[in-house]
């Protein structure tokens, strides 16, 4: 009797999954934060909203997003970074799309081209709606987004990357959004955004210390190779005060709402992500709640802005934060409680 041969190749996912594993839609967070924040801005201050402008700019904003992730992954595969990470995982080291063989690297360049194409027409729709103002705003992301890795440039290498993340993810993605629902710019918006832009700084920040020795190997200089871990896991607590001192210091100067504070419940996200950093900045399995736990502060910490100028849009009275925040506080409490879980031991 034959028996049927055994098929040991690993089923080839299709190309759709693929793609989602390019794209890492997790990370979609950092675009939908800082349009929401910018939206209940303008809405809380004029009274204006749009649907379909918030639709098309959450959109465009994903797609430089999504363009600026695939272009990455290209480019950290020309120059080596990917291949000398030693510890890839879900925060770090890029989708691995290259070098699993799922797909090549031209296609994947050219991925990122077509989601610039998306973004480009969204923008060109505005141009003609709005003017060149937020054109001016969209070129500058799209370009610092490419060039982060991309040559001759490669902001990234020149420890100066974290800093373009903030801008792009921060200030211009929530003055934008701000400026196409009410054609005005305002300096309310960027001072909001000041803590989204410091977290995601951060988020970047925390996630290059699982890739440090193939940075370096890369000669992909970031601040977290230029600084060594033990010092850039101090810079990274700095960065994480710098980010509620920016929450405190403008309400007491009437720069935004005072209900913005509501941003400070995520303190304990922050010191538990902190100590984990401070703790196990040697060993990359163990900084992965600290990933995760940085990632929860930006996200939770945008959305507990923008709640806050809703409920002040709203009128709403000052119990109705209280509960609002008791509500978010428990979310917050429960998702830290799971985090809290003993970090993985190291591998043998």
């Amino acid at each position: 009797m034959t028996m049927p041969q055994e098929n040991n190749e690993t089923a080839r996912p299709g190309l759709v999954k693929i793609w989602l594993r390019e794209l890492r839609l997790p990370f979609l967070t950092a675009t939908l934060v800082p349009v929401l924040l910018g939206t209940a801005i303008a809405w809380m201050r004029t009274g204006a909203f749009n649907l379909l402008y918030f639709v098309l700019t959450l959109i465009a904003a994903a797609c430089l997003h999504f363009a600026a992730n695939v272009s990455n992954d290209y480019f950290d595969y020309k120059s080596g970074a990917d291949q000398q990470n030693l510890y890839p995982n879900p925060f770090s080291g890029g989708s691995r799309v290259i070098q699993d063989g799922l797909l090549s690297p031209r296609a994947v360049l050219a991925g990122s081209f077509v989601f610039f194409g998306i973004a480009v027409a969204i923008g060109f729709y505005f141009y003609l709606q709005l003017g060149i103002i937020i054109v001016a705003l969209g070129l500058i992301g799209a370009a610092s987004g490419f060039f982060y890795t991309a040559p001759p440039v490669r902001l990234v290498s020149r420890g100066i990357g974290e800093v373009f993340i903030g801008l792009n993810f921060g200030i211009l993605m929530t003055l934008g959004s701000f400026y196409v629902q009410t054609a005005v710019l305002d300096w309310e918006p960027v001072f909001a955004s000041i803590p989204v832009a410091l977290l995601i700084s951060a988020v970047l920040y925390i996630n290059e210390f699982p890739d440090y020795e193939g940075d370096k190997a890369a000669g992909k200089y970031t601040v977290v190779v230029r600084l060594g871990r033990a010092r850039a896991a101090k810079g990274y607590v700095v960065l994480l005060l710098l980010t509620y001192a920016s929450i405190i210091l403008p309400v007491f100067l009437g720069y935004v709402h005072e209900y913005m504070l509501l941003g400070l419940m995520t303190i304990p996200l922050a010191i538990y992500a902190s100590r984990v950093a401070l703790r196990f900045h040697d060993t990359p399995m163990r900084m992965l709640p600290a990933n995760a736990g940085t990632i929860m502060t930006h996200l939770f910490t945008g959305l507990f802005l923008t709640a806050a100028y809703i409920v002040a849009g709203l009128s709403l009275p000052v119990e109705f934060l209280y509960l609002t925040t008791i509500i978010m506080f428990l979310i917050v409490a429960a998702l830290l409680r799971k985090l809290m879980q003993p970090p993985p031991a190291p591998p043998a």
